[in-house]
């Protein structure tokens, strides 16, 4: 049996471990770039999630102003924006339409949306 023979160094060492060595820092880099786009994508998720807390309030805004349902319009965001984690920023009701703006935390970032919500028009 043959047997392949790496070439040896000055040291008079071959390269055995070399791959090991490579491959130990691969991974490194992976795990590397794993840890700073998972959270990422995590602010991505949740920045949508707050969109759709800030439609949600809006929605609970308008339907409370135009009678459909009863008590204070934005008190009825603020109970909808909290439902959904969020808080509200600013809340505003001129006739049926709703504007209402709402913020949440997320790994030290604040995260906000506005939306509006109202009858269609014409």
């Amino acid at each position: 049996m043959c047997r392949a023979q790496f070439p040896r160094t000055r040291s008079g060492r071959g390269e055995r471990g070399s791959g090991t060595v490579l491959a130990v820092g691969v991974i490194g880099a992976v795990l590397l770039v794993t840890a700073v786009v998972v959270p990422l994508f995590a602010v991505l998720a949740v920045g949508r999630a707050v969109q759709g807390s800030a439609d949600a309030a809006a929605l609970a805004a308008a339907d409370t102003a135009s009678g459909a349902v009863a008590g204070v319009p934005c008190e009825a965001a603020a109970e909808a924006a909290r439902l959904n984690g969020a808080s509200v920023t600013a809340c505003s009701v001129e006739g049926l339409i709703a504007s209402v703006s709402i913020g949440r935390g997320y790994l030290g970032l604040d995260l906000g949306a506005r939306s509006r919500a109202g009858p269609p028009p014409g």
